[in-house]
C-alpha cells in the first residue's frame, strides 16, 4: 500500500525513531509528577556523562535535559505516591555522586501535552 511505503520510507530515513501507547499515569495509579533542577560539582564531559548514565538506571526519571545557564539537569519525574518520590530523592538523587545541589517543583497539572515535534510547522514554509 502507498502509505505504508511513505511511513516505511520514513522510518529508513530516520525522521520515525519508534512508536509508542500513550498511556494514562493516572489511570495507572502514578498520581506524582515533580521537576527536579539538579546542580553538578563539575561540569566536565566525564562528570556530566557518569550522571546521565546513573540517571538512565532510575526508571522514576522519564526525561532528562542539560540545560544550559544556573541548572545542569532537569529530570521530569513520574512516582505513584509523593512518599516514593521522597525516597528517591533521598536515597539516590541527593547523595548521587557529583550532585551539588537538587531543587524541586511538584506539577499541580499538565495543561499541554504534545509530544514530538511540530510537524505542522513545515507546511507553514
Amino acid at each position: 500500500p502507498p502509505c505504508l511505503r511513505r511511513v516505511r520510507a520514513l522510518e529508513n530515513a530516520g525522521f520515525i525513531k519508534g512508536y509508542h501507547a500513550d498511556l494514562d499515569g493516572r489511570a495507572l495509579g502514578f498520581e506524582v509528577t515533580v521537576f527536579a533542577m539538579v546542580g553538578l560539582h563539575s561540569q566536565a564531559e566525564a562528570d556530566l556523562k557518569a550522571f546521565e548514565a546513573e540517571v538512565a538506571t532510575w526508571p522514576l526519571v522519564r526525561e532528562c535535559h542539560m540545560l544550559n545557564g544556573e541548572i545542569d539537569f532537569i529530570l521530569k519525574c513520574v512516582a505513584p505516591d509523593l512518599s516514593t518520590f521522597q525516597s528517591f530523592l533521598t536515597e539516590k538523587l541527593t547523595p548521587a555522586p557529583n550532585v551539588a545541589s537538587v531543587r524541586t517543583s511538584l506539577t499541580i497539572r499538565c495543561s499541554k501535552h504534545e509530544p514530538g515535534v511540530p510537524v505542522e510547522m513545515l507546511e507553514e514554509e
